[in-house]
């Protein structure tokens, strides 16, 4: 496939690493992203082309950027569509942090749920609560601000926004 037209991916935050590599280290989610190389395409026709359930796959994506959805207009009578698709073909990588952070960052990135659970369920919780600083939840979750960033980035509720970690849909 020709990588022509395609964007390019900048990553300057060293948490956004967390969903790309979570993306890229699944058969599954490399094979819906593979998939939306090509066109738009809805959850169903992607289900038809590459035989597996797509919806932990298209979080996944559309959590580490690589994936951008919109809506289909519809055949008349019919509801209209969230179609997928993703413009990449390239990732630019270019930050600094502590090799603490970085660690941290790998950590978080490969354990699984039931390993990382305690601290999404605090992270979780104080955000509802209405506890959305960094410096809030520093405080009470005991570890970096990286360390919560990157907690934050495989939660399917949590989205990083600056300082605060804000529940999704609240500002979208």
């Amino acid at each position: 496939m020709s990588s022509m037209g395609k964007r390019t991916r900048i990553i300057n935050e060293p948490s956004d690493i967390v969903p790309l590599l979570r993306a890229f280290g699944s058969e599954t989610h490399k094979k819906v992203f593979d998939a939306l190389q090509k066109d738009w395409k809805t959850e169903e026709e992607l289900e038809k082309e590459v035989e597996l359930k797509v919806a932990d796959s298209l979080d996944v994506l559309k959590k580490s950027g690589m994936v951008e959805s919109k809506w289909r207009m519809p055949q008349p009578g019919k509801k209209p569509e969230k179609e997928y698709h993703s413009s990449y073909a390239r990732v630019s990588v270019n930050f600094q942090c502590t090799v603490e952070d970085l660690s941290d960052l790998i950590m978080i990135t490969f354990k699984s749920d039931n390993e990382i659970r305690k601290y999404l369920d605090v992270i979780e919780k104080e955000v509802v609560g209405g506890n959305q600083s960094m410096n809030g939840l520093q405080r009470v979750v005991d570890r970096s601000i990286m360390f919560i960033r990157g907690v934050a980035k495989r939660s399917p509720i949590l989205t990083v926004k600056g300082q605060r970690i804000e529940l999704i849909g609240e500002t979208e």
